[in-house]
């Protein structure tokens, strides 16, 4: 867990700094706390959760299954839901909402797969499923699933970019929530280009229609 919070965190610098991290705190915490839940002890559970939220600003229900290795950034305001599934290798940015849409029973959070990214602020709300290795933009909504290799952005939230299984992305890049392309501004650029292609096309019949009716007089 240290190796994994010096690796996502270049301004942590040693194992001793990686113990003042608030995602170690939450993590072991919930392992704690979903083992008691596991065996009905439900107050317990609760009880070392709530414990978790105040100590570290994190909430987790103690029903939701984490994988291997998740880093939570900060984390601050981060909220995990109690039927939430989280993969390995899965990196949360503070603020972030993994949550339900209502009072439904059963299944009624996120199912997060392998490798995900998850922006500062994000909501994916839903028994929804976000696909192995896809990166969900800062602030994005995202109430329906999210396919492999995804780059999601905007409320609602929607997809800019689908990689290749083969673009594999290094540790610099994984980290990267910025430089995520915006598909409203990509829609609007497109109908701009076509606008004045059509302006100039109306102003040479426009012009062509003149000259004939010079020639006409």
């Amino acid at each position: 867990m240290f190796k994994n919070i010096m690796n996502s965190d270049p301004a942590c610098r040693s194992v001793f700094e990686a113990l003042l991290y608030p995602t170690f705190w939450a993590v072991v915490n919930h392992r704690a706390a979903h083992f008691f839940y596991r065996l009905r002890l439900f107050f317990i559970a609760r009880a070392v959760s709530q414990w978790s939220r105040f100590l570290t600003g994190i909430e987790i229900h103690p029903g939701a299954k984490i994988g291997k290795r998740l880093f939570i950034d900060h984390g601050m305001g981060v909220v995990i839901g109690e039927t939430c599934e989280i993969g390995d290798d899965v990196l949360i940015y503070q603020g972030a909402t993994l949550g339900g849409t209502g009072k439904e029973k059963g299944k009624r959070h996120p199912t997060i797969r392998n490798g995900v990214l998850i922006g500062s602020g994000a909501k994916i709300l839903g028994p929804i499923t976000v696909g192995e290795d896809a990166r969900i933009g800062a602030g994005s909504v995202v109430i329906r699933d999210v396919p492999a290799y995804a780059t999601v952005v905007g409320v609602p939230g929607r997809i800019a970019r689908i990689r290749t299984r083969d673009e594999a992305l290094d540790d610099i890049s994984r980290l990267d929530q910025t430089s995520l392309t915006d598909p409203v501004s990509i829609e609007l650029a497109r109908l701009s280009g076509t606008v004045e292609r059509l302006q100039a096309r109306v102003a040479a019949l426009e012009s062509a229609l003149k000259e004939r009716e010079n020639e006409t007089v």
